[in-house]
């Protein structure tokens, strides 16, 4: 079946069009557009459904686009992020967030699952566990112009499998920093003379990810990591250089620093206050930094330079927390900027904010699950499994870049209620005005009244099913 796409679409989509054969090409582009229009399950049956293939008898064609056509998960990824880097960052530092989130599956087939702790469900005197699969995704965070916020678009994603999964298969089970080490290199490779920035949370400020990270020298400009630090780590001043013909091992570090414990609580800090707009959802709000630059070190491990920033809050509101950065030159306003930005995942993964005892919606991952049928998926095939995730948080990028390429040409109209008034697009918005133009470009227009629009039988008996059987 040929499918043909209006050009306001297609010319986002065409770059993609290299990794298919032409005959897969078709049924990808109705896949996309069916998984668009669709609302609750993002089976494929749903897809056909919404695009009125209900009845086609070769319907197995569009599951092996899935579990068995040729093509690469990593080719596409790259193409994502090319793409969305010329759309909304041409120049400057590209600055990453990432982050692991877990898709609740349940089945003897899947094979990678695994039983881990429910970020949503669980808190800190609550601990609740679930049965599914482990992703780790890369997203662009980025400020988005007609939203006027900073929006996590992720580009990268990887399955990565439980230890138990690895030791059924008799292999080295690989943890999450060594997936986050190759994912960062990759991303680098693909922009190998954009400045990175790399934000994470805390399960990443490991010895050996930093040092791999802030080695990666041979590229033209440099990779930075900011995660959070603890405040017990073992600082130091970097060693003193050697005098030429010094016999033995070079030393590692000098002389050992305060804890950022003393530093907090000793009178003598010097701190100083900033104001940071895009507060973890509030508009702005005041805190006090104090800043320095060091070596972390910790026995048997490699030593990292870095420039950490204590942070606390004049009001008391959440703890004081300690942030690094594995860029010494970066200012400390400019890192915790980039830091809080990483609230964005959260709207994606539904995970904890900058507060450890608030629970802050992650928008990014949340907005997929609510809008684009994360998790109700329903491929068994080892291959489906590892393509179908990554497509759908693919498409919350997707979606973001059609609405930005159709916000010049249409006007916005984000929906409204007497209780709840938005003065700016939200995602519901922009997958809103995708698929109204997706709508209206199957129809035809009156010549002989604006007011009157023409709709085949076909597709009105499709509407008209598609909302009465709605879930």
């Amino acid at each position: 079946m040929s499918f043909n796409l209006p050009v306001e679409i297609i010319s986002v989509l065409l770059p993609f069009a290299d990794l298919f054969s032409k005959k897969v090409w078709n049924h990808v582009q109705l896949m996309l557009v069916g998984s668009i229009l669709a609302t609750g399950k993002r089976t494929v049956t749903s897809i056909l459904e919404v695009m009125g293939l209900s009845d086609k008898p070769n319907f197995q064609n569009y599951h092996r686009v899935l579990n068995r056509a040729v093509w690469s998960n990593l080719r596409a990824s790259k193409i994502l992020l090319t793409t969305l880097v010329m759309a909304f960052i041409p120049k400057g530092i590209i600055v990453c967030g990432i982050d692991d989130t877990i898709e609740r599956r349940k089945g003897k087939n899947i094979k990678a699952k695994g039983i881990y702790r429910d970020p949503v469900r669980s808190s800190h005197s609550h601990f609740v566990k679930v049965s599914g699969l482990r992703w780790l995704s890369m997203m662009l965070l980025v400020e988005i112009p007609w939203a006027k916020k900073v929006w996590g678009l992720p580009f990268f994603t990887a399955l990565a499998p439980s230890e138990r999964y690895h030791q059924k298969q008799q292999r080295q089970h690989k943890k999450l920093t060594d997936w986050a080490r190759q994912m960062i290199l990759q991303v680098k490779r693909w922009l190998p003379n954009r400045e990175l920035v790399i934000v994470a949370d805390s399960s990443f400020a490991a010895l050996e990810l930093l040092s791999a990270v802030s080695n990666y020298s041979r590229f033209v400009s440099s990779v930075a990591m900011i995660t959070r630090l603890r405040l017990d780590a073992a600082l130091y001043e970097p060693a003193s250089l050697r005098p030429p013909g010094t016999m033995g091992r070079p030393r590692l570090k000098g002389k050992r620093l305060p804890n950022l414990e003393q530093v907090l609580i000793d009178a003598g800090t010097d701190w100083s206050k900033i104001t940071l707009a895009n507060w973890y959802g509030e508009t702005e709000r005041t805190v006090e930094i104090t800043t320095g630059v060091a070596v972390w070190y910790h026995t048997g491990l490699p030593v990292v330079p870095i420039r950490w920033v204590l942070v606390r809050d004049p009001l008391n509101k959440f703890k004081p927390q300690a942030l690094l950065c594995t860029h010494q030159e970066y200012q400390p306003q400019q890192i915790l900027e980039w830091f809080v930005r990483r609230w964005q995942m959260e709207v994606t993964f539904e995970r904890e904010g900058w507060r450890g005892c608030l629970a802050i919606s992650n928008r990014a991952v949340e907005e997929v699950r609510r809008h684009l049928g994360l998790e109700t998926q329903r491929q068994w095939s080892d291959l489906a499994i590892a393509r179908t995730t990554p497509l759908i948080l693919g498409l919350f990028s997707l979606v973001t870049l059609l609405a930005h390429r159709l916000q010049t040409d249409f006007t916005w109209t984000t929906r409204q209620k007497s209780w709840y008034v938005k003065s700016l697009p939200t995602f519901s918005d922009a997958l809103a005005l995708v698929r109204r133009f997706l709508w209206a470009s199957t129809f035809s227009m009156s010549s002989n009244s604006a007011d009157i629009i023409k709709v085949p039988r076909p597709l009105f008996n499709r509407l008209r099913d598609f909302a009465i059987y709605a879930a």
